[in-house]
């Protein structure tokens, strides 16, 4: 492989200009969601559909983690982003319904082409299914569907698809048993 070509990653347009302005705009509004007090579910709620994210009924969202686009979320009525959750959807991040998301999870919508020198970003989606736990410090990697009541393993890496009602962990994340 020749070398990365740093230059030509640098000058590619990652973002478009209506993306660029949404960050420029979300700056505040971070710090508004940041500075809320713990049990304003509702706020942040409000926050994040000002936004542009879908957010469902009765959603928890807590105050320290971090989504850094909310126009890439959509969440289902009842689920949860736990404590000092990563939500790093340069891509889209779809959750499901009744989902818990527990604290220091990392949901990675974002990648880079690396068999190619420029190193272009790519914004691969990802997908979790209704009624899914995904314990604590897990890595959902670029591109992952979990499907419906699966369950992944404290620590896991998920790298690849999930299959419903698996519960799965590991580096990198294996099938343990059905849930």
């Amino acid at each position: 492989m020749s070398q990365p070509d740093i230059q030509e990653n640098r000058s590619a347009v990652k973002y478009g200009r209506g993306e660029m302005w949404r960050r420029l705009l979300w700056m505040p509004g971070l710090w508004l969601f940041r500075l809320s007090p713990r049990p304003c579910f509702g706020f942040r709620r409000w926050l994040l559909r000002l936004f542009g994210a879908s957010v469902g009924k009765e959603v928890h969202v807590y105050p320290s983690s971090h989504v850094y686009y909310p126009w890439n979320l959509e969440i289902g009525d009842w689920s949860c982003i736990g404590e000092w959750t990563l939500v790093y959807n340069l891509g889209k991040v779809t959750i499901g319904e009744r989902v818990t998301v527990s604290q220091r999870v990392h949901l990675c919508a974002g990648t880079h082409d690396y068999q190619d020198s420029s190193m272009p970003l790519l914004k691969p989606p990802v997908v979790i299914g209704s009624e899914v736990w995904i314990c604590a410090d897990a890595f959902i990697g670029p591109g992952v569907k979990v499907a419906d009541r699966a369950v992944v393993g404290a620590r896991s890496v998920v790298v690849k698809d999930v299959a419903g009602g698996a519960v799965v962990a590991g580096n990198p994340a294996r099938w343990i048993k059905d849930r």
